[in-house]
């Protein structure tokens, strides 16, 4: 009983958070700022942006090839999903690569988990929001890099990566892959393999994609659908970035 006072106490004071937050920056929107105002406070957020991309490069230059593993911080130790992540990052490592996280836990953590558990790289991105934890126990203590903003963040996955394995997830999950597919789209960056795990969670994403942004409105071309793969199990997951790369008579030691 004490342990549900508190845990609802702890969720009011989070919500109360938040509704004042949401407010502040919905007022600070409609501020009016005078020139010497916008100078400070823009030059400094600009220095700020700097000093995470100058850690970023420094940091993640030096890692080599790695694949990238989203999903949900949500996802329980006890659950299929987080079981199969950290198998699919293990496995990973013994093909040679090293695995990249946002640093948090549920899917992240089981992926550095995964990682961690053949010796191989355990990189995490981690975020700084309110209420949440920090980065997993998990990560190799030279490749945690915390940062402020989620645009600066999302340069170091994209840049750094060899590859995307998407295991189930929430917005923000969606939103990075999402990003990548685009970026990928628009040749930005190199046509690196996508992977989504689960078929079941992501066919009706797939589904809508196919019959409303392709079929019936045209906002996408059939072209776009082989920018990922959708399968159900890790070693499935593992042989796509394996034979992406070998098509090249490329190797992990690129």
């Amino acid at each position: 009983m004490g342990q549900r006072r508190l845990k609802t106490e702890a969720d009011k004071e989070r919500e109360d958070f938040q509704l004042i937050e949401a407010e502040n920056r919905i007022r600070k929107a409609f501020k009016d700022r005078d020139w010497n105002e916008i100078k400070s406070s823009d030059a400094w957020v600009i220095f700020k942006v700097m000093a995470e991309f100058v850690e970023g490069f420094e940091k993640m230059s030096k890692i080599g090839p790695c694949v990238t593993v989203f999903g949900s911080a949500r996802t329980k130790p006890d659950e299929t999903y987080y079981k199969m992540a950290e198998e699919i990052a293990a496995k990973l490592v013994r093909h040679g690569y090293g695995v990249i996280t946002g640093g948090g836990p549920g899917i992240m953590e089981a992926a550095n988990k995964g990682a961690k558990s053949e010796k191989g790289k355990s990189v995490g991105l981690n975020i700084d929001l309110p209420f949440e934890q920090g980065g997993n126990i998990y990560i190799d203590p030279d490749k945690m890099i915390s940062f402020d903003y989620f645009f600066v963040r999302k340069v170091m996955f994209v840049k750094y990566s060899q590859g995307f394995i998407v295991m189930p997830g929430g917005f923000g999950t969606l939103d990075e892959l999402f990003e990548a597919i685009t970026l990928i789209q628009t040749k930005k960056i190199g046509q690196f393999p996508i992977v989504l795990v689960g078929k079941k969670y992501w066919q009706g994403l797939l589904d809508w994609v196919k019959g409303t942004l392709l079929e019936q409105e045209q906002t996408i071309s059939p072209q776009d659908l082989d920018l990922f793969n959708i399968v159900e199990t890790p070693s499935e997951a593992v042989k796509i970035i394996d034979d992406f790369y070998s098509q090249y008579l490329l190797t992990p030691n690129f």
